[in-house]
This record gives structure tokens, C-alpha cells and sequence, in this order.
């Protein structure tokens, strides 16, 4: 309780608007501690360089400091600092491990920021607003509400999704035939 008798809430370093997913902790590898982790981000080396502060989600907020990190076959392993044995990494198994945003690219965008942009034609028509981005094992799909109220799963490839304007609160969609909810009731 405040000077002023009213109730204050503790102070949590963990911000989700301010932060960005990089990586979700997996099986331990090994016996010196090294995590098998997934990777959320399109710059691993960048993002889970030696030396790199990663901060945890969960309700005992973590930081965790990058001690090594090596690429074998088609996975990521990370060993974190004072993890040093597999009991100690299993620990970690689940992990949602988070970071500031990096401005160093211009017109890079990050996931949550699509949500609630408007989907467009390439002429400028509507087409409704963009739910958000699912990762499927072939491609990621954005998740289109067309101004119908349909949901459908767009491809999220340049040739479908040209522009993401994020300043400019739009995406461009040129869908083939058939993709959208209202072209396929018309076919039927």
C-alpha cells in the first residue's frame, strides 16, 4: 500500500507491448545445459547472440544472458549463462523468452503489430482488417476477417501480400480467385 493509502502494484519488468518473442525453450541437449529452443524471430544470430539479454514471461520474471549458441542440422541449441547441467536446463522446458524490439531495419514490422490493420485490394478496396499471423509448417498465413465476417487464412507470401504498410496501418492483398469467402459462395 501507497503513502496514500491506496493499493500499488508491483513493479514487473516484463512489458508485452514493449517486448518481442525471440524464442520458446525446448529439450535439454547434452549434458552442460544447452536448450534446444524455436525460434521466433528471422534473425537468430542477431537476436541470440553471445552476450544477448533475454527476458522470461511468466509470472517470476527471468533474465537469461546467451553463453553459446550453435546450429546443428535444422535446430537451434542456446546454452544460458548459470545453466550449467541438464537438471538445471530441463527447468527451463517451456520457457517464452522475449526481447526489445530492434530498430535497426527500416520497415521491419513484427508480428503483433499486424493485428487490426486494414486489408486492401491493390486498387485501395477493402477487403476487411487483419486478425493476426499463424505459423503453419508450409508458410505463415495471415488471418483475414473480410468485411463479411468470414475468416480466411491468406497465404503470406509477396506474391499474395505485396505491401505491409504498419505506419501506415494497411496491408495489400492481391488474392487469387477463389481464396476469399465471398469469391467461393459466388462459384458454388
Amino acid at each position: 500500500m501507497g503513502q496514500d493509502g491506496k493499493v500499488t502494484e508491483p513493479v514487473n519488468s516484463f512489458d508485452p507491448p514493449r517486448l518481442v518473442r525471440i524464442a520458446t525453450v525446448g529439450a535439454p541437449h547434452g549434458l552442460r545445459g544447452d536448450v534446444r529452443v524455436s525460434v521466433h524471430t528471422d534473425d537468430p544470430h542477431g537476436r541470440l547472440a553471445v552476450g544477448a539479454r533475454l527476458t522470461t514471461g511468466d509470472t517470476r520474471t527471468r533474465e537469461f544472458v546467451v553463453a553459446a549458441l550453435r546450429h546443428q542440422q535444422q535446430h537451434v541449441y542456446v546454452r544460458f549463462e548459470g545453466v550449467a547441467d541438464r537438471t538445471a536446463a530441463e527447468e527451463l522446458r517451456g520457457l517464452e523468452l522475449y526481447a526489445p524490439p530492434s530498430e535497426d531495419e527500416p520497415g521491419a514490422w513484427y508480428p503483433h503489430q499486424l493485428a487490426g490493420l486494414r486489408a486492401e485490394r491493390p486498387d485501395g478496396r477493402l477487403l476487411g482488417a487483419v486478425e493476426g499471423i499463424q505459423h503453419l509448417p508450409a508458410h505463415d498465413v495471415l488471418v483475414l476477417r473480410e468485411a463479411t465476417g468470414e475468416r480466411t487464412l491468406v497465404p503470406f507470401v509477396s506474391e499474395i501480400v505485396p505491401t505491409v504498410d504498419v505506419p501506415g496501418g494497411r496491408v495489400v492483398i492481391d488474392p487469387p480467385f477463389g481464396l476469399l469467402a465471398a469469391e467461393q459462395e459466388g462459384t458454388r
